[in-house]
């Protein structure tokens, strides 16, 4: 993952290593709808994403259901005087939801979850 490579580079943004996270994820979660032939909708917000996974019959943990905390990343983290200062810890914690989620959308699309 893009966002680990970087963390600790002064080049890397930890709000810009946050939004890596959050796109990892919308993007996992437009897989499995894609995988089901759900309709994807052009957004990021990924509760909204959660509940169209759910409403086509796939139970989604709670520990899945946290990476809605990533939402703000998408849009709001990224432009300064909009959110507060994004951390080494957000950002570790970001990357921590988006690997969850991204290996439980893998074992989804190969036909592991429902």
């Amino acid at each position: 993952m893009r966002s680990r490579l970087l963390a600790g580079q002064p080049e890397g943004l930890y709000e810009d290593l946050c939004f890596d996270a959050q796109q990892a994820v919308e993007k996992a979660l437009k897989a499995v709808l894609v995988q089901r032939g759900v309709g994807v909708p052009k957004t990021h917000a990924l509760a909204e994403l959660l509940t169209r996974v759910e409403n086509s019959g796939i139970e989604v943990p709670a520990e899945i259901q946290e990476a809605t905390l990533l939402t703000p990343y998408a849009v709001e983290a990224r432009y300064p005087g909009i959110w507060e200062e994004v951390t080494l810890a957000d950002h570790e914690e970001a990357v921590r939801v988006a690997e969850r989620v991204v290996a439980w959308a893998e074992t989804v699309t190969r036909g592991g979850g429902s």
